[in-house]
């Protein structure tokens, strides 16, 4: 089962066109549950496009380019350790 993540109670006072105001009220989005929602999905852009930025600049780093065998050599010394049993656990 799911914990459940704890609340912190936030007073947020904005400046709205009268027009947006209306609108947004009348539409629901200024209820806690829509500010919720609308929070999350900024925060997960936020998140999306910060990776996006990390793999742009590391695609920019001047590294050599892997050969097959190299390659190949990598992931087979990764299936060896997914296989080899770690010390301590049973």
């Amino acid at each position: 089962m799911a914990q459940k993540e704890s609340t912190v109670q936030l007073e947020i006072r904005l400046s709205l066109p009268d027009s947006v105001a209306r609108e947004a009220e009348a539409s629901g989005l200024l209820a806690p549950e829509s500010m919720e929602s609308l929070l999350r999905e900024a925060l997960r852009k936020r998140r999306i496009d910060r990776l996006f930025e990390a793999a742009d600049r590391l695609a920019a780093v001047p590294l050599p380019s892997l050969t097959e065998a190299e390659i190949e050599a990598e992931v087979q010394a990764v299936r060896r350790a997914r296989h080899t049993p770690h010390a301590g656990s049973h």
